[in-house]
C-alpha cells in the first residue's frame, strides 16, 4: 500500500549516507555458496517488504510459494536461489537500510519486493549503482524502466489503465468529470496521462481534487460538499484502499452515492476490493471499476486453493482476505527471477570493489555486481505463462492485454464487460486484432448509485435554488428578434422575440429541468455582441442567448450550439428603372464571355470550312482577300442561314451540320433573353457586385454591434465610407435619401426588413456575398449542456412548432415574395450555360481538321520522304500543293451540264443511235470526240488537262 514519507528527500539522503558509513567497516562480505554436496549454486535474493502490512503478508507468501513451486517441478537444477526476507516497517529509511544491508553483507543479486513509490525510488537508485536488478510491483508511472535500467517492473505501468477509462466516459457520453486521488506519488501520477486520454474522447477532467492521506474526516467531507456544489457528477478515484474507504463513507454522508452520481475508481482499488472492509463495500453499490484481466486457469484455481490455505495458517488473526493482483504479480515476479538466475549461468555472486573510495559514506564503497548485467539481460529475456497471464516483459515492465469492468453490487463485484485496445468495451472479451475499435455500452447491465437502471447524464444544476443566468442583448433595433423589457420595480428581466421563443421551446424539449434568469446586458460600442460573449468567458453568464452569430473568434471564449437558423451575409439595394432605352442594350442578353467565345467559334468554324474546301471548292480559291473575306462570311452567314456557297467535302458538311445547329441554339437563347428583359423586366437593382461598392468607393451601411462592419473592413473597404444604423427605419432613410448605395446584414435581417410591405416594393436583396454558420447559443468552454441543447434544437427545428415561430416572425413573406415576382432581373447568359454545346463544336471541328491534314500528309509522303530537301523546301512544296486545285476533280455544276449535252449529241447521230460520242480534251486543241464502243449509259469522261478551258 502506498504510504506517506514522514521525512523529505534531503533528509533521507542524508540518513541513507550515514547509514552507509555506519555498515562500512562492519561484517566481510559473504558471496553465495556452493552447496559441495550437491553441485548447486545458491544465488542470494533480497525480499523487501511491509511486512506487518496484510499485502506484504500476501506477497511473502506468494514469493516462497513460487520458489518452492518453481524448484519442486525442477530438480535438475543447478542454481537454487536463498531468499532474505527484510522488514521494511512501512517507512522509506527502513526500506533503504535494508537494501543496503542485502547488498553489503548478504551480496545479493536482485531485490524483490518493494510495495510503495518512495521505497521503490530510493532503493531504485541504489541498484543502478550496484548493478543490481530491483524487481518490484510498483506500477506509478513516475518510476520508469526507461530512465531506471537496473529497475524491472513485475506489473503494469498505472497509466496503462487511462484509456479503458476514457472509454468508459466516451460509451455513457460524459463530456467531463472530476479526478480525485490522493496526494501521494502514486496518487500524481495518472493524472497527466488520464487527461490526455479523456482529450482524445471529446471529453476533459474538469477538476482535480486532491486529498492527504493525514486529511481529517471533516476536510473530506468539506471537499465532498465543494464537489457537490458544482455541475459535474462523474468522479474517478485514484487511491489505495485506506484513504479511499473513508473517502466512500464521507460520500455516502454528503449524499453523493444517490441516483444521477457516477463513479469510477481505477486497478489500484479495483484490484484489493477483498481488503476494504464489508461495510464500505456496501456503501459502494453502483460504482465502476476496472481491473487487469486475469484468464481463468486450472493452475490459478489450484495455487489459490494452496495459498489461502497457507496463508490463513501463517496469519491465523485475519479472518478476512482473499488473494489479488498483487499476490499473482508476486508469484509470476519470483517465478520469472528463478528461470532468469538458471539460464544466466552464474558461477560466482561476489561485488566487484573500487580500487580507492573517496570517503566512508560513498556509495561506490560497496562495490558492484559482477553477474548483475548478465542477470538483467536474463531477466529481460525471460517469457512464460504465469497465473496473472502471459509474463513478457516490454521496455522492462508487463504489458496488459485486456481489462476488466466490475461493477460493486451487493456484498462483491460483479463483471460486466471488458475493454480491450482493439476491440474497445465489449461485453465479452474479444482478443481479435482487427483494428476495429468500439465503445460499445449496449447489454452491459450496469446498477448505478441508487439502484438506478438509468444511466447518470454526467451533470445537472448543483442546487434548486440556482439558476442559469442567461445573457440576452438588450440594444438589439430589431425586436422580432429580440426584445428586452426590464420591470423598473423588480428590475426583472422579460425577453420575447424569435430567438428567445426558440431558446425556451429547445429547453422545454430537454428531459430535465434547467432553470435559468434572463439577464440584460447593453453596450452602445461597436462590436457590442463579441463583447456578450466575452460575458461567458468572464463568467458573468452561464449562456448567452439571442441573434448571436457563431463565429470563429467568438469561439474561442465560448461554446456554440448548433445554429438554430441559418445565414448569410446579404445586400439590400435600391430598386430603379431599367435600361430599355440605352441603346446598347441588345448586347445584355450576353455577357461578355459568352460573346467572345462565340465570335472566337465563328473564326474558327470558318477557318476549318476553309481548309476543307480549299482544294476542291472554286467558291473557296482566289486572291488572298477574297478567302479571307471567304472564311468571315462563311461562318458569320450561318448566323441567319443566308450561306449560298455550297459546301463539296463530306468533311465540310459534317462540321457545317454541327455548327448550324449551335446557331440555332445560340439566337433561340439571345432572342428569348431579351424578349425578357424587354418586356419582363421593369425594375433592377441599383448594385449588383459588392466589388462594384468598393471599386466606387460607395458609402455602405451596416447594422450597429455586430460583426458586419469589421467583415467589411477585412475586405478592403474604406472605414470612412461605412455607416452604421440600428433599425429598420434608418435603413429605409439612408437608401431612400441614396446616403448609402446599400446596407450590408445578415440574411434573416434582410428577410425581415422586405417583408414589411413599405419596403419590399423599394428595395431587393442581393447576394448572399458572403457564408456564416448562422444564429447559435453560446455557453461556456465545456459546458455538458452544449450537446443536449443541440440535440434539442435539432428536434425543435424539425417539428411543428418551428414552423409556427418562423410564421409569426414573417407573416408577410409570402406576400412580398409575389410582389418580388414583378421585379426579378433576367440575368444575362454566360458561357457556362453552353458549355457543353461549344464542346461538341470543338470536337466535331478538330476531327474534320485532323482527318484532313491526315489525308493531305499522306498524300504527300513522297515529299515528307525525300531526303534532297530541307524541311523548309519540304513546307513550301507542301503549301503549293496545297494552293493547287486537286486535279481529276469534278466541278459539280459544269460536270452535270457537260453531261446532259453529250446525251442530246447522241441522240441527235443517226448512225449509232447506241453508241454515245466520247468528249476529249486535248491542249491547244479544244474539245475532240471519238466514236467509241462505249455503251449510252456509260459516264462521259472530261479530262482536264490544262487550267485554260
Amino acid at each position: 500500500m502506498q504510504k506517506q514519507s514522514r521525512y523529505s528527500n534531503s533528509q533521507l539522503h542524508g540518513l541513507l549516507l550515514l547509514m552507509m558509513s555506519c555498515y562500512y567497516n562492519i561484517v566481510p562480505l559473504l558471496g553465495a555458496q556452493n552447496d559441495t554436496s550437491t553441485g548447486i549454486i545458491e544465488v542470494d535474493i533480497g525480499l523487501i517488504l511491509d511486512l506487518d502490512d496484510i499485502l506484504g503478508k500476501m506477497s511473502h507468501t506468494c514469493t516462497s510459494m513460487a520458489l518452492e513451486d518453481f524448484y519442486a517441478s525442477n530438480q535438475t537444477r543447478t542454481t537454487k536461489i536463498v531468499l532474505h526476507p527484510r522488514d521494511s516497517k512501512n517507512d522509506v529509511v527502513e526500506a533503504a537500510s535494508a537494501a543496503i544491508d542485502l547488498m553489503r553483507n548478504v551480496q545479493v543479486q536482485a531485490i524483490l519486493g518493494l510495495q510503495t513509490c518512495t521505497q521503490a525510488d530510493f532503493v531504485i537508485d541504489i541498484g543502478h549503482k550496484t548493478q543490481v536488478p530491483i524487481v518490484s510491483s510498483v506500477t506509478s508511472p513516475s518510476l520508469s524502466p526507461k530512465d531506471n535500467p537496473y529497475f524491472i517492473r513485475g506489473a503494469h505501468n498505472g497509466s496503462s489503465q487511462v484509456q479503458s477509462l476514457a472509454a468508459i466516459v466516451k460509451a455513457f457520453s460524459w463530456r467531463e468529470v472530476v479526478l480525485i486521488y490522493e496526494d501521494t506519488d502514486y496518487g500524481r501520477g495518472i493524472g497527466p496521462y488520464l487527461a490526455d486520454s479523456l482529450l482524445e474522447v471529446g471529453s476533459q477532467v474538469r477538476y482535480r481534487s486532491i486529498m492527504s492521506l493525514s486529511a481529517t474526516d471533516d476536510h473530506i467531507l468539506k471537499e465532498l460538499y465543494n464537489l457537490k456544489t458544482r455541475q459535474t457528477r462523474v468522479f474517478v478515484v485514484h487511491m489505495l484502499p485506506s484513504l479511499a474507504s473513508r473517502l466512500f463513507l464521507k460520500a455516502q454522508e454528503a449524499g453523493m452515492m444517490n441516483k444521477g452520481y457516477a463513479w469510477i475508481i481505477t486497478d489500484g482499488l479495483t484490484s484489493r476490493l477483498d481488503s476494504v472492509d464489508p461495510k464500505i463495500i456496501g456503501l459502494m453499490q453502483g460504482v465502476i471499476g476496472v481491473k487487469p484481466y486475469v484468464p481463468n486457469s486450472s493452475e490459478l484455481q489450484n495455487f489459490t486453493e494452496r495459498w489461502r490455505k497457507r496463508f490463513r495458517q501463517e496469519n491465523p488473526n485475519i479472518d478476512r482476505f482473499e488473494l489479488n493482483m498483487l499476490g499473482l504479480w508476486a508469484y509470476d515476479s519470483a517465478m520469472m527471477l528463478a528461470m532468469a538466475v538458471d539460464s544466466s549461468g552464474i558461477s560466482r555472486s561476489k561485488f566487484k570493489k573500487p580500487v580507492t573510495t573517496s570517503t566512508l559514506a560513498d556509495l561506490a564503497a560497496i562495490g558492484s555486481s559482477e553477474m548483475g548485467p548478465r542477470l538483467l539481460q536474463s531477466i529481460k529475456n525471460t517469457r512464460f505463462q504465469g497465473l496473472s497471464g502471459e509474463f513478457n516483459l516490454v521496455d522492462g515492465q508487463l504489458q496488459p492485454s485486456a481489462f476488466q469492468i466490475v461493477n460493486v453490487i451487493g456484498k462483491g463485484e460483479r463483471e460486466i464487460g471488458f475493454w480491450t485496445r482493439e476491440s474497445g468495451i465489449s461485453k465479452k472479451l474479444i482478443l481479435a486484432k482487427n483494428g476495429n475499435y468500439t465503445t460499445n455500452k449496449e447489454d452491459l447491465g450496469v446498477i448505478w448509485p441508487g439502484e438506478s437502471n438509468l444511466v447518470p447524464k454526467g451533470w445537472e444544476i448543483p442546487t434548486d435554488e440556482y439558476k442559469l443566468r442567461v445573457g440576452v442583448p438588450a440594444n438589439s433595433g430589431f425586436p422580432k428578434l429580440v426584445k428586452v423589457e426590464t420591470d423598473s420595480e423588480t428590475n426583472v428581466v422579460d425577453a420575447t422575440g424569435f430567438c428567445i421563443d426558440v431558446f425556451k421551446e429547445v429547453i422545454h424539449s430537454l428531459p430535465y429541468a434547467v432553470p435559468y434568469d434572463f439577464v440584460s446586458f447593453k453596450s452602445d460600442r461597436a462590436g457590442s455582441y463579441d463583447d456578450l460573449v466575452h460575458q461567458i468567458f468572464l463568467g458573468n453568464y452561464d449562456a448567452v442567448v439571442g441573434d448571436v452569430t457563431i463565429l470563429a473568434n467568438r469561439a474561442r471564449f465560448a461554446d456554440f450550439t448548433l445554429p438554430f437558423m441559418e445565414s448569410s451575409v446579404a445586400m439590400v439595394v435600391r430598386m430603379e428603372d431599367d435600361e430599355r432605352k440605352n441603346a446598347w442594350i441588345f448586347m445584355k442578353p450576353l455577357k461578355l464571355d459568352l460573346w467572345l467565345t462565340t465570335g472566337a467559334f465563328f473564326i474558327f468554324t470558318g477557318f476549318v470550312v476553309w481548309v476543307l474546301e480549299h482544294r476542291v471548292n472554286k467558291e473557296f480559291r482566289g486572291p488572298c482577300h477574297k478567302q479571307v473575306g471567304m472564311i468571315f462570311w462563311f461562318s458569320f452567314s450561318t448566323l441567319v442561314f443566308a450561306h449560298k456557297e455550297k459546301v463539296v467535302s463530306n468533311l465540310s458538311r459534317f462540321v457545317v451540320i454541327v455548327w448550324v445547329f449551335v446557331v440555332l441554339v445560340l439566337t433561340s437563347s439571345y432572342t428569348a433573353s431579351l424578349t425578357s428583359i424587354l418586356t419582363v423586366q421593369k425594375l433592377q437593382p441599383s448594385v449588383t457586385n459588392i466589388m462594384d461598392l468598393k471599386k466606387n468607393k460607395e458609402y455602405v451601411g451596416s447594422q450597429t454591434g455586430t460583426f458586419v462592419n469589421g467583415l467589411l473592413k477585412r475586405e478592403g473597404f474604406d472605414p470612412s465610407k461605412l455607416r452604421n444604423y440600428s433599425t429598420f427605419e434608418e435603413y429605409d432613410e439612408a437608401l431612400s435619401t441614396r446616403s448609402v448605395a446599400a446596407i450590408i446584414d445578415e440574411v434573416p435581417y434582410i428577410r425581415l426588413f422586405l417583408a414589411n410591405p413599405l419596403y419590399c416594393s423599394k428595395y431587393t436583396m442581393v447576394g448572399p456575398i458572403f457564408k456564416t454558420v448562422g444564429f447559435g447559443f453560446a455557453f461556456p468552454k465545456g459546458s455538458p449542456l452544449v450537446p443536449d441543447v443541440s440535440r434539442a434544437i435539432l428536434n425543435v427545428t424539425d417539428g411543428d412548432k418551428f414552423t409556427q415561430i418562423q410564421r409569426q416572425l414573417f407573416p408577410k413573406e409570402v406576400e412580398c415574395a409575389e410582389q418580388d415576382g414583378a421585379k426579378v432581373t433576367s440575368g444575362s447568359l454566360n458561357v457556362e450555360s453552353f458549355k457543353g454545346l461549344f464542346l461538341v463544336a470543338a470536337t466535331s471541328s478538330s476531327f474534320a481538321l485532323i482527318l484532313f491534314l491526315s489525308i493531305f500528309l499522306y498524300d504527300n509522303r513522297v515529299i515528307l520522304a525525300s531526303n534532297n530537301s530541307s524541311l523548309w523546301q519540304k513546307l513550301i512544296a507542301m503549301t503549293k500543293n496545297f494552293d493547287k486545285e486537286k486535279e481529276n476533280t469534278y466541278d459539280a455544276s459544269k460536270k452535270t451540264n457537260l453531261a446532259n449535252e453529250g446525251m442530246a449529241v447522241a441522240s441527235d447521230c443517226p448512225e449509232s443511235p447506241s453508241r454515245l460520242a466520247e468528249w476529249i480534251f486535248i491542249p491547244d486543241e479544244g474539245f475532240a470526240t471519238t466514236e467509241t464502243n462505249t455503251p449510252i449509259h456509260e459516264t462521259i469522261e472530261i479530262v482536264e488537262t490544262s487550267e485554260e478551258r
